[in-house]
């Protein structure tokens, strides 16, 4: 179709009216080009990293309709880079925060957020619009939570919610977080912790002299290491010999260094719990045992082994996770008279260490507290023991008087 002066009225000349300012070429307006015998459409949608501009363009012989094509691609452009914030759920702000505000967590913790947002966020709240959340509603969610989880599960419940909505807060979704006021309430108590008697500790020992995780249940018993300490605990860092004193330095006895766990990063819960600590003569035999046990298994596994230096592995290598240790764990003293195997955890290992060391009568507070890598006392005090006498000695010392005549049994 070719452009005639009658499609244009004298007093719009090229559509515009008198008095119009020309706008500028990428500002959405329309222009005749005699060339490609149409109307052009351009407008500026943003620009590259380096100033250049982003245009969209839309053209047809007939300008109302370059007009609507301009117009529809300007939307669908849009459309592409915003969302309705109003009808934003909480539902959408757990999944962009899942898929994108994570950083370097590392997968184990993505594994267990992920889990609290798709059974508990998502299924109670994620329908609610994240701009009309109000801090009430959120309080009596945890509240009714409280009647069946512990305090420690809803404090995580608590900084899931604040975490995912930090995050739409940085993309400017909402600009409010109402989790500031919301207060975390007291849950069930959890199942408490216990720690073995001496005859029950003789027990345990006795049940796996025969087990793969003896060595692991001796060392854990008589050193209070974390399960996840004793996880990460490497050849490298055990010296089962010790070394005499010379060129004017101690004597160093045998010992374990406990320098990394499982945690992120392989560092320590704390700064005091990297510690080195002496290995009473029961330890030093059992770790003498899980050396050769090792050896036999990698001869028995040959190609498929995987020589990660780890004391404590699976029978080919690999490091064991937590559900490895508690299964072997409770197969290890199954047959340990006067216990319920499937009733105790290997973290209560350290519970027995600690009250061992009190109800013996060889250790003060202070002095297990530094032993178990706990930077006060509060905390030995108050969840660990359950026997504390006021004593001084060494640990290695004290277990070495309590496990020593049961060396050989």
């Amino acid at each position: 179709m070719t452009k005639t002066a009658l499609d244009v009225p004298e007093d719009e000349p090229n559509g515009r009216k008198p008095g119009d300012k020309r706008r500028a070429r990428g500002d959405g307006g329309l222009r005749w080009s005699e060339s490609r015998q149409r109307w052009i459409g351009e407008i500026t949608v943003g620009y590259t990293p380096a100033g250049k501009r982003i245009v969209k363009t839309a053209s047809d012989p007939e300008k109302t309709k370059a007009h609507k094509k301009l117009r529809d691609m300007l939307r669908k452009h849009e459309d592409g880079l915003t969302i309705d914030f109003s009808h934003y759920t909480v539902e959408q702000a757990a999944r962009a925060w899942l898929d994108e505000g994570l950083g370097d967590v590392v997968p184990r913790t993505v594994h267990k957020l992920t889990s609290l947002c798709t059974t508990h966020v998502i299924p109670d709240l994620g329908k609610r619009k994240l701009r009309d959340l109000k801090a009430q509603e959120v309080q009596v969610w945890l509240r009714k939570k409280a009647a069946t989880y512990s305090t420690r599960m809803l404090r995580e419940l608590h900084a899931c919610l604040n975490r995912m909505i930090r995050h739409a807060m940085a993309q400017e979704v909402v600009f409010r977080n109402v989790m500031d006021v919301v207060k975390v309430p007291r849950g069930k108590d959890g199942r408490p912790s216990r720690s073995l008697t001496f005859a029950q500790a003789v027990e345990v020992l006795r049940a796996s002299e025969t087990h793969r995780m003896h060595g692991y249940i001796v060392v854990s018993l008589l050193t209070g290491a974390r399960t996840e300490e004793m996880r990460e605990l490497r050849w490298d860092h055990v010296e089962l010999k010790g070394q005499p004193a010379a060129l004017g330095l101690p004597e160093t006895p045998p010992h374990i260094a406990v320098w990394r766990s499982v945690r992120a990063g392989g560092d320590t819960k704390t700064r005091k719990s990297r510690r080195t600590l002496a290995l009473p003569a029961r330890a030093i035999e059992a770790l003498k045992q899980q050396r050769t046990r090792q050896l036999r298994e990698k001869r028995a596994a040959g190609d498929r082994w995987v020589d990660t230096g780890l004391v404590f592995t699976s029978t080919v290598g690999t490091a064991l996770d937590a559900s490895h240790v508690r299964r072997d764990f409770r197969n290890a003293i199954k047959d340990a008279k006067g216990l319920v195997a499937g009733a105790w955890t290997p973290r209560e290992l350290r519970h027995s260490f600690v009250s061992l060391l009190s109800d013996r009568g060889g250790l003060a507070s202070d002095q297990i507290a530094k032993l178990v890598g706990h930077t006060t006392t509060a905390t030995t005090e108050t969840v660990y023991r359950h026997q504390i006498r006021p004593v001084i000695q060494t640990g290695a010392t004290v277990m070495d008087q309590i496990f020593g005549a049961q060396s050989g049994s």
